[in-house]
Parts: C-alpha cells; structure tokens; sequence
C-alpha cells in the first residue's frame, strides 16, 4: 500500500474513533442525567445504542488488521494502529459503563434517591472533561497534555470517596436503605472507572507519539 494510501486510511480511522468518542462522552453524561430524570424508557434507549458503540470498536479494529495484513508498517505507523485500537477498546469500556448506570436507573425505578445527586453529576462532567482532552491530546500528538490529565484523577477519585462515605453513613442509620444506597455506590464506582479508562488512554498517546512506556498511578 503507497505511502499516500496508508495516510488516508488512517485519517479514516481516526475519523471514525473521533465519532466513537463523541458518542462516548455525549452518553457517559447522559446516563446520569437520565438517572437524576428517572427516565428508565431513556435508559433503556442508552442500553440499546450501545450496540452500536461495540459495532464501530470492531469495525475499527477490523480495519486496522486490514492494514497491517496489506503492508510492512514502520515502527511509528504501528504504535498509532495500536493506539487507535487500544482507544477504540477503552471508549467501548466506557460506553458499558454508560450503559450499567441506565441498568441501575432502571432497577431503581421510581424509588426516591438516599440523598440529592450533587456530587455524582460532578463526577460525570469531570470524567467527560477528561476524556474529551484525552481524545484531544491523542488527535493532536500532545504529550504534554496527555500526561497532565491523569493528575486529575484525583479529584474524581475524591469524589467517590465522598459519596462512599456519605452513602455508608446512611445504610449504618437505617440499614433499610442499602439496596437503594448501594445503586448510587455503583453509579459512583462506574464514573470512577471511567476515569481510569481515560489515564490509559493517555499511557498510549505518549507510547505512541515517543515510545516511552508510561503508568500513572
């Protein structure tokens, strides 16, 4: 495949990630909001498109084979391959993620929350925050940036930390509540991983643009 091919198949690629990611952020936000609504036919909506988000991983993931199976790659063509491919399967993680907060507005149904959701949409914005720089940082070659995100875990991680701590609290006063406390410590826990999913997709900007291997912590 001529030099010239290889670029515009890989500009279809990223084309399509860019896609996937946008669906990605737009859901991980949504699903809370749909939480916060008690919108369980939206949820249901979210549970259903993520067929999709699975269908543009593989789709991805096949074409990337395609390529490497009709050329000789260097060295730096394969690292972005497999940043598109590693990318691809961590915005199709964070879309389950999405999707098991829709499950668990749907288990809950119409029972009344332990306590006002104030610090789980905070959570989703951030993580959304995070992974829209992240997917920034990879479509920009921007090391610096990708190493800079990660460090804002933190915050999310503080977050959930909070509400464990809150939600604990209430099941210890009454422990009648902790079916319906335990659905918003998975809400946060899902929130939490996303995050997570955005450090390593931060590790494969800077593997892929210089090679060093990287792991925040």
């Amino acid at each position: 495949m001529p030099r010239n091919a290889f670029e515009r198949e890989l500009e279809d690629l990223e084309r399509r990630l860019r896609g996937l990611g946008d669906t990605v952020e737009e859901v991980l936000v949504e699903a809370v909001d749909v939480l916060k609504r008690r919108d369980t036919d939206k949820a249901r909506q979210i549970i259903d498109a993520d067929r999709l988000v699975n269908e543009v991983r593989y789709a991805i993931e096949e074409k990337i084979f395609v390529i490497i199976a009709t050329q000789q790659p260097m060295a730096v063509d394969l690292r972005t391959l497999a940043a598109v491919l590693e990318i691809a399967t961590e915005l199709e993680r964070i879309g389950d993620y999405a999707k098991g907060i829709a499950r668990i507005t749907i288990k809950m149904g119409t029972e009344p929350f332990v306590k006002p959701l104030i610090d789980i949409p905070r959570m989703a914005e951030k993580a959304r925050n995070m992974l829209h720089r992240g997917l920034q940082a990879f479509f920009e070659r921007d090391v610096e940036l990708a190493r800079k995100i990660p460090k804002e875990d933190d915050e999310v991680d503080a977050l959930y930390d909070q509400i464990f701590r809150d939600l604990t609290a209430h099941i210890i006063a009454d422990p009648g509540l902790v079916d319906r406390a335990s659905y918003l410590i998975w809400v946060a826990h899902n929130l939490e991983r996303a995050a997570d999913r955005v450090a390593n997709i931060c590790e494969r900007v800077i593997f892929m643009v210089t090679g060093e291997v990287v792991e925040f912590d």
